[in-house]
Parts: structure tokens; sequence; C-alpha cells
């Protein structure tokens, strides 16, 4: 038998169901907002949970403006909250 599924987020551990995506997986561990609105800096997570809208980017595995709500949860997946634009790097 094998144990529970997780992925990290912010370094904390996240379990998940097969067939969740991120956004869903961190939804049901009581994350509600992991992205910041660039210039504001305005809390950010689940908006419509299909991909149509912006609001649930999140950096995963190192790549930034990703949807959580439309990547699957996988075993080991780095997840990472993401300020503004995700591109931070960029702005040196």
């Amino acid at each position: 038998m094998t144990g529970p599924q997780t992925f990290t987020f912010d370094g904390r551990e996240i379990p998940f169901d097969a067939g969740q995506s991120v956004g869903a997986a961190l939804v049901l561990a009581g994350v509600r907002s992991w992205r910041t609105t660039r210039g504001s800096g305005r809390p950010r997570g689940i908006f419509c949970g299909i991909g149509v809208c912006f609001d649930c980017l999140i950096t995963i595995d190192g790549r930034a403006n990703l949807r959580a709500c439309t990547v699957p949860a996988r075993s080991g997946l780095d997840v990472r909250s993401q300020e503004g634009d995700g591109r931070a790097d960029l702005h040196t």
C-alpha cells in the first residue's frame, strides 16, 4: 500500500487525490491565496476554476504564470507563491 500523494507548497506538504488540480488541492488544504497582483499586491487564488481567468497564477517547478486550476497535481511538484508577474529576476 502506498502513502498519500503530496507536493510541496512554499515548503509545506500538501496532500492530494488522483485527478485533482494543484489549485483544488491547495483550497482543500486551506490555502486561499498564492499570488499577489502587480502594483497593488492584492492576494489572489481560485476565481473561475476552469482556466479562463488568471487569478490562480502560480510558480511550479520554477515555471511562473501557470494556472493552478489547470495543472494536475503530481507527487514531488515544487509549488511556490507568486508575487506580481512572477518574473522578479527580470526586473533587476
